[in-house]
């Protein structure tokens, strides 16, 4: 096996993990929702999460672990990540949102100002920043 295939399967590995995570979040309630369906379909199409995968991880999610990146910077990377997605496939409108929020949370914003938070990144991601301004620019509004 090269270097190469270490690091593709490393990375493929955790956008599985984090695509897992996000489907976890999603089931919090018990249902996904037909949004809900649709926007996993999207962030698994993104994450280039094979259907077979994709199956595999919505019939068994629990047993995927939700490890939430432990640096802010990686946090910040994932929320202007799934921002974007939102932004460029024009999905954001109320329910989208909410989701996004509840994905927010999952990756260990706090539940206080996770609607500000995720405000602030839509907006940020619809002016066009790239993603060191986005996190100088949510840094920011935290101090």
């Amino acid at each position: 096996m090269s270097f190469l295939d270490l690091f593709d399967s490393g990375f493929k590995k955790r956008n599985e993990d984090h695509f897992a995570a996000i489907v976890r979040v999603a089931m919090d309630d018990g249902i996904i929702t037909d949004e809900e369906k649709a926007f996993l379909d999207r962030l698994a199409r993104n994450l280039d999460i094979s259907e077979n995968k994709y199956k595999e991880i919505l019939k068994g999610y629990k047993s995927h672990p939700i490890n939430p990146p432990t640096s802010y910077d990686r946090r910040l990377e994932r929320l202007y990540d799934l921002s974007r997605m939102v932004y460029v496939d024009h999905i954001k409108g109320e329910h989208e949102e909410f989701v996004l929020r509840k994905i927010a949370v999952g990756l260990g914003f706090s539940p206080d100002n996770v609607k500000y938070v995720v405000d602030k990144a839509l907006t940020l991601v619809s002016n066009g920043v790239g993603l060191d301004t986005f996190i100088e620019e949510i840094r920011n509004m935290n101090r």
